[in-house]
């Protein structure tokens, strides 16, 4: 049960409900494999552990359910969903559909507060990998991807993406907390930012098309490894 699992319980933001406040210890939780797919998830427990009342958990349960980050079964419980790849295929199509008209955007013109916030990104990417910090790498990655959304003034796209990015995001987490060929991605990362300053699309194009292609080879090693985290009825990413 959670009691006994080493998840980590945030800080309730003061503006926040009950509900959302269990939703977000929840979401975090399971992106970040604290909770392991197709683990058991029990309102009570949760409740317990938060200090609140069953409605708020049933709701996030609810909401959660409708992400597919957990699978409500009647008579049998929840559970922590597992990963699909189908799902995570699905995400990928829309992030290279998006992304790629994204940094086209950005290779032509990217405001200057914009691109220094992503040279300071890069900087400290280069020192997570050097201390082998592949969790905060991880984080800086996604500040990343939406600097250069914002900068492009899509910042409302890029937030649709997340909240259908989950299955995808819990591959790339799987992928830097156990440090798989993480150097390539500091690589891609910093030819990006150098493409967007030097207004380089060409450049822009073949990197974020590496990039963004880099989980579909990643996930073979992933499902061979935590084949337990996988739904068994597997597609074959394109």
């Amino acid at each position: 049960m959670i009691g006994s699992m080493d998840v980590s319980v945030i800080e309730r933001n003061p503006q926040e409900s009950t509900r959302e406040y269990v939703y977000r210890f929840l979401k975090f939780n399971i992106m970040e494999l604290k909770l392991i797919p197709g683990s058991a998830l029990s309102e009570k427990d949760i409740a317990l552990l938060l200090g609140v009342s069953r409605t708020p958990v049933r709701e996030a349960f609810i909401q959660l359910s409708q992400e597919y980050l957990l699978d409500i079964l009647p008579q049998k419980g929840t559970y922590v969903s597992l990963i699909d790849i189908e799902n995570v295929e699905e995400s990928k199509f829309l992030r290279e559909t998006i992304e790629k008209a994204v940094i086209e955007i950005a290779c032509v013109e990217f405001p200057s507060d914009k691109l220094f916030e992503l040279q300071s990104n890069i900087a400290l990417q280069e020192l997570c990998i050097k201390e082998k910090n592949y969790l905060k790498f991880y984080e800086l990655d996604e500040a990343m991807h939406k600097t250069i959304f914002v900068g492009c003034k899509k910042a409302r796209i890029w937030s649709m993406i997340q909240q259908m990015n989950t299955h995808y995001n819990r591959v790339r987490m799987l992928n830097m907390a156990g440090g798989y060929n993480v150097l390539p991605v500091l690589t891609q990362h910093q030819e990006l930012v150098l493409a967007i300053k030097e207004k380089n699309v060409d450049l822009g194009m073949r990197t974020i098309d590496r990039h963004l292609n880099k989980v579909k080879f990643d996930i073979q090693d992933l499902y061979r490894d935590y084949v337990d985290y996988f739904k068994q009825t597997q597609a074959t990413m394109r």
